[in-house]
């Protein structure tokens, strides 16, 4: 049954996301008692993108190759060795060394994973079945960090990761032992650049961009805006708890959306209403209006992720191609890049001209890009007249 395939990615995606947040509590500890600086602990941090990067698009094309389940037991084995690692490590670079590997364990997970999907499903279920495995990443965000301190209070800084490992070697025992179905989509050994220089793929990875990259520059600049409103660090954590809380509930839903109004409109119509809300979530004033503010913020943006998953596999379909391990590649590496600058420019900004004038220019910006990528018109978009002309000429 498919319905196993999905129950089997979702838990992988679980458990990766578990792994990446428990580091949260558990890293900079770690990394202080190995004798690591603040500036050594933000490049540990942040060595996690460069593999990410680097390994999504190749591993995609692999997977095109070869299959889906052997890169993704692979990559499911290179998150249990990196979490042992980290439980083991007596020495920074052995931390780096396991940082490295566990975003490369990341990008293999997701890129093979979401391919799998497109493998399995058709346009007009995509947006479902991603709905219900982000709704599964949603809650790992939201209990990560939790289990980790718990574990870390409970048997120190080693079982936490250890406990990761166990699970990301049951997963891929899972995706060993039990049968998953054949694909239904074909799957070609295509040139990358084929794949990625096409304008509807292009335009959905620049979505992707824009929408990580707003999620990532929020997440610190307004935890600094709370903190200068004297509102401690267990409630500015309760309130990306509840925005987790929502959007695991909103992910099904804005899935189901997808496929009976279409992919890449309900992408467009997040951006839009993402940058709408903007510039309100900056002019909170107190803490139960951030709140508020914030839930309409992430509302919007996971209006953006659960479609903008079904509309890639929907732009690849379009090409004829049906490289979909290539095209999950690019939209991993999207995500990374907007991870990567969204929090390196609302910082800089943040800092020079305030939260308030910050979101009044990234808004419009957000704006400019939604308006640009609607001009992209993909095969889903033909008018009946000209769908009727492609016939003609196709009999």
């Amino acid at each position: 049954m498919r319905a196993v395939a999905v129950a089997l990615v979702t838990f992988a995606t679980f458990v990766d996301v578990v792994a990446y947040s428990i580091a949260v509590p558990v890293l900079p500890d770690l990394s202080r008692r190995l004798g690591a600086s603040p500036t050594i602990i933000g490049l540990l941090f942040a060595s996690f993108g460069v593999t990410l990067l680097t390994v999504s698009m190749p591993m995609g094309a692999v997977s095109d190759r070869v299959g889906r389940k052997g890169p993704i037991v692979g990559g499911l084995v290179a998150l249990a060795a990196a979490s042992l690692l980290f439980a083991f490590a007596d020495g920074l670079p052995l931390l780096f060394v396991a940082r490295l590997v566990q975003g490369g364990a990341d990008a293999v997970t997701w890129v093979v994973g979401f391919a799998l999907i497109a493998d399995l499903y058709g346009a007009q279920e995509r947006g479902r079945v991603s709905g219900i495995i982000m709704s599964g990443t949603s809650f790992a965000f939201m209990i990560g960090p939790t289990l980790g301190g718990w574990l870390y209070e409970l048997g120190g800084v080693r079982l936490p990761f250890i406990a990761v490992a166990v699970m990301a070697i049951v997963s891929a025992l899972s995706f060993l032992l039990v049968r998953t179905p054949t694909s239904m989509a074909p799957r070609e050994r295509v040139p990358v650049r084929a794949v990625i220089t096409e304008p509807a793929v292009a335009a959905c990875a620049a979505a992707v961009v824009t929408a990580a990259a707003t999620i990532s520059m929020l997440e610190p600049v307004l935890a600094l805006q709370l903190a200068g409103m004297d509102i401690g660090p267990a409630r500015i954590g309760m309130l990306f708890g509840v925005a987790a809380v929502a959007t695991t509930v909103l992910h099904p839903l804005y899935g189901r959306l997808s496929d009976r109004w279409g992919a890449r409109r309900l992408t467009l119509i997040g951006l839009i209403a993402g940058a709408c809300v903007l510039p309100v979530t900056a002019r909170a004033w107190s803490y139960d209006s951030a709140v508020g503010f914030y839930l309409l913020q992430m509302a919007a943006i996971a209006l953006v992720i659960t479609p903008s998953l079904a509309y890639m596999a929907e732009a690849v379909s379009e090409t004829g191609i049906g490289s979909f391990g290539v095209a999950y590649g690019l939209y991993n590496m999207a995500w990374g890049a907007g991870l990567l600058g969204g929090p390196a420019i609302g910082g800089f900004l943040f800092e020079r001209i305030g939260f308030a004038r910050l979101a009044l220019w990234w808004a419009p910006a957000i704006v400019l890009v939604t308006l640009a990528l609607a001009r992209v018109r993909s095969g889903a978009d033909k008018l009946p007249a000209e769908q009727a002309d492609d016939m003609e000429a196709c009999s």
